[in-house]
C-alpha cells in the first residue's frame, strides 16, 4: 500500500470509498488550514471560520459518494466551505478586526512590522468594501493561489467570467488603493 502522503486527493477518495474511511485525516490534514484561510477571508471571525471549516469536512465526508474522481478535489471541497461561508454572510456579517501579534527584536523591526500591519489593514479594509463577487476573486487567486479554471469550478461560473471579474477586482482595489 502507498504511502498516504504521496497519493492525490482523488487517489485518496477513492481509497475512502472503498472502506479505507481513516484515510479522510489525511485530507483534514492537508486543507484544514487552506480552508480556514480562505473562509476566514470571507467572514473575518475565528470562531465562524473554525464552525464552517468543520462543518465542510463533515459535509465533503457525508458526500464523497457525489464527488466526481475525474475532477479535481480541491475544487469540490473549497465549493463546499464557499457555500457554507456564504450561508452565514446571508444571515449576518459580523467584522472582526485584523489582529496581528507583534513581537520585536529591535526599532527597526517595529516600524518595519507597523508598516506591514498597517498595509495588511488597509488591503482587508478595502476587500471588505468591494462586492463580494470581487473580494472573492481576490481572495481565492491571490491568497489561495487558485488558477482561474479552480475558480471557475469553486464560484461555478465560465474562465471567461473569472478572468472579467478578476480584472474589475483589480482596478476597483487599485482605484480604492490612489484614492486613499
Amino acid at each position: 500500500m502507498s504511502d498516504p502522503v504521496t497519493l492525490t486527493d482523488e487517489d485518496i477518495v477513492d481509497r475512502i470509498r472503498s472502506g479505507n474511511r481513516d484515510l479522510y485525516a489525511v485530507i483534514m490534514e492537508r486543507y484544514s488550514q487552506k480552508l480556514m484561510r480562505y473562509v476566514l477571508n470571507l467572514v473575518h471571525d475565528d470562531d465562524q471560520a473554525a464552525h464552517i471549516v468543520q462543518d465542510t469536512f463533515i459535509k465533503s465526508y457525508i458526500n464523497l459518494s457525489g464527488f466526481d474522481s475525474h475532477k479535481k478535489f480541491s475544487s469540490w471541497i473549497y465549493r463546499i466551505a464557499h457555500n457554507e461561508a456564504l450561508n452565514i454572510i446571508k444571515k449576518g456579517r459580523k467584522e472582526v478586526p485584523l489582529l496581528v501579534e507583534l513581537e520585536f527584536a529591535s526599532e527597526e523591526d517595529l516600524i518595519k512590522s507597523f508598516e506591514e500591519k498597517e498595509t495588511s489593514e488597509q488591503v482587508r479594509k478595502y476587500l471588505n468594501a468591494l462586492p463580494l463577487i470581487y473580494s472573492e476573486i481576490l481572495n481565492l487567486f491571490y491568497l489561495e493561489e487558485k488558477s482561474y479554471q479552480e475558480i471557475s469550478d469553486i464560484l461555478r461560473i465560465p474562465v471567461g467570467t473569472v478572468a472579467i471579474r478578476l480584472s474589475r477586482a483589480k482596478k476597483l482595489m487599485k482605484n480604492l488603493w490612489t484614492k486613499n
